[in-house]
């Protein structure tokens, strides 16, 4: 089973950015579909973007364009460029991993998942 570890989040104030990456290991990471959630405090745990096996990406409508998904197999890594921060993206980020083929949107879609790295923006 696939081991992921976020890294790259912070303090940054409103129309900061940030990019946030998600080391993996254990596994081949480019068997798997990929995924950027995050929760905020008393919210559920909700879909930022979902990248699939062959690059095809999936983003919430709240992200407006501001947010890009991507991966590097060869590093093991998948990315979230995050520009035009507000303060309602304060969360912690979660980067989830899934075996099975085909973009997942749903938290229940993966079974992998890291421990997450806090985003907070201050306005």
């Amino acid at each position: 089973q696939v081991q992921l570890v976020e890294s790259g989040g912070g303090l940054v104030q409103a129309g900061g950015s940030l990019r946030l990456s998600c080391a993996a290991s254990g596994s081949v990471f480019r068997l798997y579909a990929m995924g950027w959630f995050r929760q905020a405090p008393g919210k559920e745990r909700e879909l930022v973007a979902a990248i699939d096996q062959g690059g095809g990406t999936f983003y919430a409508d709240s992200i407006e364009g501001r947010f890009t998904i991507s991966r590097d197999n060869a590093k093991s890594t998948l990315y979230l460029e995050m520009n035009s921060l507000n303060p309602v993206d304060t969360a912690m980020y979660y980067c989830a991993a899934s075996i099975t083929a085909g973009l997942k949107v749903t938290p229940n879609g993966y079974r992998s998942w890291g421990l997450g790295t806090q985003v907070t923006v201050s306005s």
